[in-house]
């Protein structure tokens, strides 16, 4: 058994789109859209061929901020090792994204930093 896919939820989906394709080297499958409920989403996929969904629609609530609730927590991106982890999280520093949280190692051993990525969605890098 696998993980097909994870999705979220974004107000400005070209913005989240732009970001995962730019930052993390995702393919963008074409648009989907449901004229009937709103909806309109785009696959993305990764080199390992793990793939996200990122979708919208025009109804959608605001979520909570607190750093701990129940749900989603975090996504996270291996992104080879960790002079590239450093790189990136600067090149997002750089462009204006917030860094949460290193790069350092953790108390279980991964290199990583933690970014608020698009609309606050908390996203990992690790080597």
């Amino acid at each position: 058994m696998r993980l097909e896919h994870a999705a979220a939820y974004f107000r400005d989906l070209a913005a989240a789109r732009d970001f995962f394709v730019k930052y993390l080297g995702a393919e963008c499958g074409e648009m989907y859209h449901n004229p009937a409920t709103g909806l309109s989403s785009y696959f993305l996929s990764f080199d390992c061929g793990t793939r996200l969904e990122i979708m919208s629609r025009p109804e959608l609530a605001e979520s909570s901020k607190a750093s701990a609730c129940v749900g989603y927590a975090h996504i996270a991106f291996a992104v080879g090792n960790r002079e590239k982890v450093d790189e990136l999280t600067e090149l997002l520093r750089r462009d204006g994204f917030s860094v949460v949280s290193g790069p350092r190692i953790t108390g279980d051993g991964y290199y990583e930093s933690c970014i608020s990525g698009p609309e606050g969605i908390e996203i990992e890098l690790t080597a």
